[in-house]
């Protein structure tokens, strides 16, 4: 199944042409790198982080950017002066590249290097004119309220 068929969701929802572009961007994909090995983890409510193991790396050898809503982690190792001899080789040295598509309003907020892992942490920060509002019927255009947020249970 290599094509979705968007027109049912777009006779009731409006401004979902990025989650179609996602799913055919997905579909185009061959296959997804699987080196680096990473875990995705839901932190909390508005919190994520990425953990990606990089054995090998050091930190002027690992690149992390962000553009629109991409975030680019790029590893390349320098090439060593003296040839090894390796009787088994089992920790792999390879260059590597993973671009992860963020959604709206998910930024990077920081990046650590700790033991062979790279911890880039994530946090979705809704603007305040994106939060859900109270508007009062046959009320003037400046009474309308923000909606407190429920508190976590």
């Amino acid at each position: 199944m290599r094509t979705f068929d968007f027109t049912p969701l777009y006779r009731s929802a409006i401004g979902f042409d990025r989650l179609a572009q996602l799913f055919d961007e997905a579909a185009r994909a061959e296959s997804q790198p699987s080196y680096p090995p990473y875990n995705i983890e839901l932190v909390s409510d508005d919190k994520y982080q990425i953990t990606m193991a990089v054995a090998g790396f050091d930190r002027s050898e690992i690149d992390i950017e962000t553009e629109r809503d991409a975030l680019k982690i790029t590893g390349r190792k320098q090439r060593e002066e003296n040839t090894r001899n390796f009787l088994h080789r089992g920790i792999a040295s390879r260059n590597f590249e993973h671009t992860f598509q963020l959604a709206d309003h998910v930024r990077v907020v920081g990046a650590r290097l700790d033991n062979g892992l790279l911890n880039i942490e994530l946090v979705r920060e809704i603007p305040e004119a994106l939060k859900p509002r109270k508007i009062a019927i046959d009320g003037s255009s400046g009474n309308v309220q923000v909606l407190e947020q429920k508190a976590a249970a």
